[in-house]
This record gives structure tokens, C-alpha cells and sequence, in this order.
């Protein structure tokens, strides 16, 4: 690891770890979404928009700190990237939800649930893995599980996406299960960058 012969901005840490840990509550969220009934569906939905609110809370306590530091623990853009990665999951996860409720999807199609596990156990990752900013070590598995589980996640929904075209469906509800899942592949596509983003501060510190 690089000597430094100036002080560091640590309380970043904490609100990197913060961010993750509401990321896993949002994971939960949408597992509790498989199999649910309209009314929970509902319920979740809120509870959801609240977890999303509070990313967002947590962004701008890091940005408003990026701003206001002199001295930063890694890159400010590197800072800046991550924070805004991580916003982009919890963006996505209650964006997947919101549709559900919204199109008043009566039942996911098989594979969501695949899809849904996925991210669930990167959200696990994420949070175990920002800790390990402090030191940056132990953390190449991180960003290489995360990578694989993001190439997973890109065969599911390519299966599902057929499925969805396979002629069960008409058209108008191909449409709306369609733009759900996507949301879905993009919550796992910000997985990657959010690993990615770790995976550039590590090169950078080492």
C-alpha cells in the first residue's frame, strides 16, 4: 500500500458502507416482492421508495463531503463514480418494483427469481467489500465474484427475454414483464461498475 505523508478524510468509509448496507435492504425487498400478493406488493413498494430515498440521502451526505474536504482518501472522481454507482443499484431496484406495482403485474415470469438472487447476493458482496476500502486489501475476490455474477445475470435474462417471445405472453404484457426485467439487468449492470469503480481505486492506492 502507498505511504501518505498527509492525513486522510475517513468518514467516507462509513457512508461508502452506509450506502451498501441500504443496498442489501433494498435486495431483501425485492425478494420478499417473489410471490407476494397485490396488497404486500404495495406495501413493499413503499417500503422500498423509502430504502431509495435513503440512498439518496446517503449520496448527497458524500457528495456534500467530497465538497467540503480538502483532503480525500482516493480520487475525488474515483469518489465521485462509486457514490454515484451505488445510487444507480438502489435506483434500479425500486424502479423494478414501482413497475410491478404500477403495470399490476399479476405473476413474474420463471427466471425473475434467478435474476432477483442474483443481485441479492451481490448486494452482500458490495457491503462486505467497502470495509475493505480502508486498507484495500482482500479485495480482488470481491470485484471478480461480482464480474462473474454480472455474466450471470446477462444468461438469465437472455433466457428470459426468450421466453418472454416464445408467444404465452400478448404483446401488451411482453412489454411490460420485458421493461422489468431490464431494470433488473441494469441494477446488476451497476453491480459491475460499482466493482469495477473499487477494482480502479485498488490499482490506484496499491
Amino acid at each position: 500500500m502507498r505511504f501518505r505523508l498527509t492525513p486522510r478524510e475517513t468518514s467516507f468509509y462509513d457512508m461508502f458502507s452506509a450506502s451498501a448496507d441500504n443496498i442489501v435492504t433494498g435486495s431483501k425487498l425485492l425478494m420478499e416482492l417473489l410471490g407476494a400478493d397485490s396488497a404486500s406488493r404495495v406495501e413493499i413498494a413503499e417500503r422500498m421508495r423509502a430504502a431509495e430515498h435513503a440512498g439518496d440521502d446517503a449520496t448527497h451526505a458524500i457528495f456534500h463531503q467530497l465538497n467540503s474536504s480538502f483532503i480525500t482518501p482516493f480520487d475525488r472522481e474515483d469518489i465521485y463514480n462509486l457514490a454515484s454507482s451505488l445510487d444507480d443499484i438502489m435506483d434500479f431496484m425500486e424502479e423494478a418494483v414501482d413497475l410491478v406495482v404500477l403495470y399490476q403485474v399479476q405473476e413474474l415470469p420463471k427466471g425473475v427469481e434467478q435474476q432477483i438472487e442474483v443481485l441479492a447476493r451481490a448486494a452482500e458482496l458490495t457491503a462486505e467489500a467497502m470495509p475493505g476500502l480502508r486498507t484495500m486489501d482482500n479485495l480482488t475476490e470481491y470485484w471478480i465474484e461480482v464480474n462473474r455474477l454480472e455474466n450471470q445475470a446477462d444468461q438469465i435474462h437472455r433466457k428470459l427475454l426468450a421466453h418472454l417471445f416464445n408467444g404465452k405472453y400478448d404483446a401488451i404484457e411482453v412489454l411490460k414483464l420485458k421493461q422489468i426485467v431490464d431494470v433488473l439487468e441494469e441494477a446488476a449492470d451497476a453491480f459491475e461498475h460499482v466493482a469495477n469503480t473499487v477494482e480502479t481505486i485498488a490499482v490506484k492506492e496499491s
